[in-house]
């Protein structure tokens, strides 16, 4: 029969003391949160039969930080899935004890936005959120910047030089490599509709002005229209790409640089049929992956959320512990394409 791992066994692996795994054992703050955690990661190896214990004592040990995520539409599958991944990595963490405080704002409007960061600042060690860049936010940002709480920015970029960091795609190669898809599969040139969710939105912009540099430089067979704004509504988005539909004879497809996809592949269902139209939008959800296995749509780029929050959590926490120092400016992460063969 197999022997039992003994304490002094767990002591030996964890290259700690008998009673420095006692300590751990009973719970008491004496012991380093690195050397709590090597006990409770040597009591898994080696199958001690109190390694439950042992991790829940570990993570009395650890501190506490409520962290804040400030995400949009609640309603919509995308920010669904955000909220579930932020959850998921904040439970996952292994150095601190993560309380996950996720709202949704109501709208994208800077007065409701900053009432809303206010009061998450108030309750919370660090904040991640996403957001128009505004003056008005800037300020809200600064201040919670002075009062110790770091904000990080997601998906679009705003206040610049006094938010903690940026996570996201670098939106300019995503618009940058819309334009690429397009200019290799369009069967002929033409007009190219371009729709975004607002001018106050630096992600959305930066894929816009990364679509047209293309063009300009590598494909000035296309021409790009003037710029929609669509309000990140499926409602405005189906309105707005039906109109270019039916006014553009010359059209050969469009880009939904912001939100409201599932708007554009509505009015792309009913009205796009014998137009042979490419149509490219940002995320992979049930819309956009239906819209890709029935050729409504020809391309969709994808955030990876998973690695996103897991890279957000170590940020934030670093940022409450060590300060602005060791936060780096911008984290891109690599953007993930989807097609009607790999969906």
């Amino acid at each position: 029969m197999t022997k039992r791992p003994t304490i002094a066994d767990l002591a030996r692996e964890a290259g700690v003391s008998v009673a420095t795994v006692d300590r751990v054992l009973n719970g008491r703050r004496l012991v380093r949160e690195q050397t709590a955690r090597r006990v409770c990661e040597a009591a898994r190896a080696i199958g001690y039969n109190a390694a439950g214990l042992i991790q829940q004592r570990t993570q009395r040990i650890l501190p506490e930080y409520r962290l804040g995520f400030i995400l949009r539409m609640p309603a919509e599958h995308f920010y669904q899935d955000f909220a579930r991944e932020i959850k998921a990595a904040v439970s996952a963490a292994q150095s601190f004890r993560g309380i996950p405080v996720v709202e949704f704002a109501p709208s994208h409007r800077p007065g409701e936005l900053v009432e809303l960061l206010e009061d998450m600042g108030a309750r919370c060690h660090a904040i991640a959120m996403m957001a128009p860049d505004h003056p008005t936010v800037t300020a809200a940002v600064e201040e919670l910047k002075s009062n110790g709480t770091p904000v990080f920015s997601l998906l679009s970029d705003f206040a610049a030089g006094v938010r903690e960091g940026y996570l996201g795609l670098n939106n300019r190669k995503v618009g940058r490599t819309a334009a690429w898809m397009f200019s290799k599969v369009a069967t002929r040139p033409g007009k190219v509709a371009v729709l975004v969710v607002s001018h106050r939105f630096q992600g959305p912009e930066l894929r816009e002005t990364g679509f047209r540099s293309y063009f300009r430089e590598k494909a000035p067979m296309f021409e790009v229209l003037d710029t929609r704004v669509n309000l990140d509504t499926r409602q405005t988005t189906y309105e707005a790409t039906l109109d270019v539909i039916q006014r553009e004879s010359e059209l050969v497809g469009l880009y939904v640089a912001g939100g409201g996809t599932e708007g554009a592949i509505a009015a792309l269902r009913e009205e796009g049929e014998g137009r042979n139209l490419l149509a490219i939008v940002n995320e992979i959800t049930p819309e956009s992956r239906a819209a890709l296995a029935d050729d409504i749509i020809t391309m969709a780029v994808s955030t990876p959320l998973r690695l996103l929050c897991q890279e957000l959590i170590t940020l934030m926490a670093k940022a409450i512990e060590t300060g602005t120092a060791e936060t780096p400016w911008q984290t891109f992460l690599p953007f993930e394409i989807y097609l009607p063969e790999n969906i």
